[in-house]
């Protein structure tokens, strides 16, 4: 459904993304781990439309997007802050994208009000964004940019700012939704753990150059990834638990 060819940019004469290419199937999720500063936001901003590249094509059910306006694009970019409307309701900003589209009233309230319901939102509807948890607001953008139905949705570490609890919460939350409805996304962060929670294919962005994974043990192998060194750092934790016992 996605494919990025070669794509290349730079910032000056400092190179951030160095031949990119990869494909992702409709209906899965890519999470690509990557350290800070490794050229991931610069990505999904160029997939958006918000970033120019300097090289490469991206291609969306098999047509250049490059020229295509973002708002024209079915593409919905989502970042760690959730910028909601503050003076309209939960249930108005979800319901936002479809009052553009001008629907009838009665499709409006139906849509919203089954979403909110998978959200877990419904007894928050009539609430203002200053009201609500961090978690909250988080589900109430995921739901916003849902009830458009967009060809692709792209996370730029949208539950970095959240408490270790609620992320869990949030990565399942989000786990279920996207598989209910079919959505394809590209899910970037630096955390190992949520990249094997919210993926279904999986890469890592290094210096601006993206290693994609044939399958998940090509993932867990890479010592960049760090995942043999958090299952070390588990096994050592059960060790000196079982000891102290």
């Amino acid at each position: 459904m996605l494919a990025v060819d070669a794509l290349s940019k730079k910032f000056g004469q400092t190179p951030v993304l160095n031949n990119v290419t990869f494909t992702l199937p409709a209906g899965q999720v890519l999470a690509v781990l990557g350290r800070s500063g490794c050229g991931k936001t610069t990505l999904l901003k160029i997939l958006a439309g918000l970033e120019t590249t300097d090289a490469g094509d991206v291609r969306i059910d098999k047509q250049s997007v490059l020229t295509v306006p973002p708002e024209r694009r079915q593409v919905v970019y989502l970042s760690q802050e959730p910028l909601l409307f503050p003076h309209l309701t939960v249930f108005e900003n979800v319901a936002f994208g479809l009052r553009i589209r001008k629907l009838d009233n009665a499709t409006i309230e139906r849509q919203v009000n089954e979403l909110l319901a998978d959200l877990e939102l419904s007894d928050q509807a009539k609430k203002q964004p200053n009201q609500l948890s961090g978690g909250q607001r988080q589900r109430v953008s995921f739901g916003r940019a849902l009830i458009i139905k967009p060809r692709l949705l792209l996370l730029d570490e949208p539950f970095g700012n959240l408490d270790a609890q609620t992320r869990a919460v949030m990565q399942a939350l989000f786990v279920r939704v996207v598989s209910q409805y079919a959505m394809t996304a590209l899910f970037v962060t630096h955390d190992t753990r949520e990249a094997l929670t919210v993926g279904t294919c999986f890469g890592y962005l290094d210096q601006g150059v993206l290693t994609a994974y044939e399958s998940v043990r090509d993932f867990v192998a890479d010592p960049r990834t760090g995942v043999r060194s958090e299952l070390a750092f588990w096994e050592s934790v059960q060790l000196t638990s079982r000891t102290i016992d």
